[in-house]
């Protein structure tokens, strides 16, 4: 019985010290501006879990627009895009961890102009840009010191489809690679459309997938995605039509399952959605609208992928673009463009529901919100 006691002991104070830890890790986040007015590019906030609150590491200026960020697997690496009207550009920066600061490295072409999204693949070898104004997308190497090379490969998309002020041209989105670092989908606002291609991460190409492309509703503008955690499920918010469609991922293709709308039906304002989350236990997703000024809270059912709606709450600012769920899943951090504000929000885990916790800080034009550990 002593024996039994002692080693329940243990157990416990060994639980105890592992959330003790939990609890005392703190993490970077980062944050994309637009520099039109007083930001001067890229913050760095040290965020503490225990508290939900920001402090003020660094910022890095030389880069216009630096509006997406991304950071690499080993979070040793950011990358930024350069969201210009002429040829935008993909800006490298080393991390330092210890300190929070950001080091720039080099500059590349993006290969189109508006470029306003950047990722890596999952062996952090390549990064990928989508360019909205150019409607294409390119991949460029990461050489060993950690710039960036020529793009080996430049997709231009074609076409257009039936809403005639926002949808005269491709207009390339984003760009999302799958756990098996082979498919990669880009949703295209312009043409209705989410390409699939094949990467291949020998030469850095991207080969038409099969199918080449899964077709959305006419009008609703494919935005961001977001694949669930179980990898059965991928997600894309519509910009148009303020909706989510649901959709089955087996074998490199998408099969629509579900289109929700992130509005209440009674809303008759503009519709103009942004981003879209999913909570790392798989449970709820999360979406960004901005005109309504909130946050749509939907729940998972993870025998069918299909969502319900359980809430919409307001991001207290302007605009929200990009938001993040701190790697707690305590907290929702929402950046409010026009309002110039980046707002916090605790999380309720077991019914997904958001609420505000009074604090915010001022950032001009924020855009994006990525987290990295802290040393």
């Amino acid at each position: 019985m002593k024996k039994l006691f002692l080693l329940v002991g243990l157990t416990m104070m060994t639980m105890v010290n592992v959330l003790a830890q939990t609890a005392s890790k703190e993490f970077y986040m980062i944050v994309g501006t637009y520099t039109a007015k007083t930001s001067k590019g890229i913050y760095v906030y040290r965020f503490n879990p225990a508290t939900g609150k920001l402090q003020y590491a660094s910022s890095v200026s030389g880069v216009k627009n630096p509006s997406f960020v991304a950071v690499s697997p080993t979070q040793e690496m950011v990358y930024s895009v350069g969201e210009t009207d002429g040829d935008g550009t993909v800006n490298s920066f080393r991390f330092d961890r210890k300190q929070g600061v950001l080091s720039y490295l080099n500059s590349q072409s993006a290969g189109g102009p508006g470029s306003c999204h950047v990722t890596t693949d999952r062996t952090g070898k390549w990064v990928m840009v989508g360019n909205y104004g150019g409607g294409s997308l390119s991949i460029l190497p990461v050489e060993s010191d950690g710039t960036l090379g020529k793009a080996t490969q430049t997709i231009q998309h074609t076409g257009s489809s039936v809403n005639k002020n926002r949808q005269e041209k491709p207009h390339v989105h984003s760009v999302n690679v799958a756990v098996n670092n082979t498919d990669v989908f880009v949703p295209d606002l312009g043409v209705d459309k989410v390409y699939t291609y094949k990467l291949d991460t020998q030469k850095g190409l991207l080969n038409p997938g099969k199918p080449a492309f899964t077709s959305s509703t006419p009008g609703s503008g494919p935005r961001h995605f977001v694949f669930s955690p179980n990898n059965k499920y991928a997600y894309v918010i519509e910009e148009l039509t303020a909706t989510v469609t649901a959709y089955r991922y087996e074998k490199g293709a998408l099969k629509p399952i579900q289109t929700i709308s992130t509005v209440p039906s009674d809303y008759t304002g503009l519709k103009w959605d942004a981003d879209i989350h999913i909570s790392a236990d798989g449970k709820f997703l999360y979406a960004s609208n901005r005109a309504h000024e909130s946050i749509t809270v939907y729940a998972i059912d993870a025998k069918t992928g299909k969502l319900t709606w359980v809430d919409n709450t307001p991001v207290e600012g302007k605009t929200p673009r990009n938001f993040a769920i701190d790697p707690t899943g305590n907290y929702v951090l929402v950046a409010n463009q026009d309002s110039d504000n980046v707002t916090v929000f605790s999380r309720d885990k077991k019914t997904g529901k958001l609420k505000y916790t009074g604090y915010s800080i001022e950032v001009s034009m924020p855009v994006c919100l990525k987290f990295a550990d802290a040393l």
